[in-house]
């Protein structure tokens, strides 16, 4: 099994339309589970049009205070990094968007004042694009909890051959939570001073998380060389290059893979493809 993430420091730069053309292209010959973790604007699915057949809630704890036990030392708030809790000198207050439900306040409270109850986050659902295994996560519309979702989306992993994750974009906490335990990472970016400085962002994080990571160069032909000269000083790998072509942003536009539409996209993806296969263990 090989998990590669597509990734990118922003948004529009062109990671989904990768991921799907990847998993596209793998799926001849190989077993591919696409999972798709940009929970707060998933689209993947516009692209697979998969027919769904599991559809889960996904839940998340939030702290619940006994004012009758609760002598208000806090401790809760002392040890929440998110300062999801606030000891007042009457009552503990609550913060239930804050909490990212590590339960320290329960372990930590040592009157056992504190129980968790459940509220919904999201959704993630699964189902097939002919050969491919889709997954996608869907967070709740002013719910926090990115990053629970997306452990939910990862928890439904199979055991294909390749395993691609279509990332959230930027560099924060649920970039880092896409990444884990990835054994490539793809990052998608274009060939402008904008797309070098949030390439940076998303490059230096799968760094610091010990990652093999490569570039795309999407829209090749605009802007200039400062993306090429970044990659040769930071020793980062071109994979490919996505020449800039109006047949590309049509095939996007109507919701299709430009696998087909365009020869030139089709022959950059596949030498990504080939590329990564070696990769693969024997």
């Amino acid at each position: 099994m090989m998990r590669i993430a597509v990734a990118s420091g922003k948004g529009g730069a062109g990671k989904t339309t990768v991921a799907v053309s990847l998993a596209a292209m793998l799926s001849t010959g190989h077993s591919v589970h696409l999972l798709d973790c940009d929970v707060e604007a998933p689209n993947a699915g516009l692209f697979l049009r998969p027919s769904i057949d599991v559809a889960e809630a996904v839940m998340r704890p939030v702290p619940v205070v006994d004012a009758n036990l609760c002598d208000l030392c806090g401790r809760c708030s002392q040890v929440c990094r998110f300062h999801a809790l606030a000891a007042t000198p009457s009552r503990v207050l609550v913060f239930p968007d804050l909490c990212h439900g590590c339960g320290g306040c329960l372990r930590a409270c040592p009157r056992g004042a504190i129980a968790e109850r459940l509220v919904p986050a999201g959704e993630v659902r699964s189902g097939s694009a002919g050969p491919i295994r889709f997954t996608e996560g869907r967070l709740n519309t002013g719910a926090t909890a990115t990053v629970q979702v997306i452990h939910a989306v990862r928890r439904m992993e199979t055991a294909s051959e390749f395993i691609i994750l279509d990332a959230p974009p930027g560099a924060s906490c649920p970039l880092a939570a896409t990444l884990d335990g990835v054994g490539h990472v793809l990052l998608v970016a274009e060939p402008t001073p904008f797309g070098l400085h949030d390439l940076r962002l998303a490059a230096e994080t799968a760094r610091l998380m010990g990652l093999p990571t490569s570039v795309v160069i999407n829209r090749d032909g605009v802007g200039n060389r400062c993306v090429d000269d970044y990659c040769a000083s930071a020793g980062i790998a071109v994979a490919g290059r996505i020449p800039d072509n109006r047949r590309v942003a049509e095939a996007y536009s109507r919701g299709e893979i430009p696998l087909a539409a365009v020869r030139e996209f089709h022959d950059a993806v596949a030498a990504i493809a080939a590329q990564l296969l070696r990769e693969v263990p024997a």
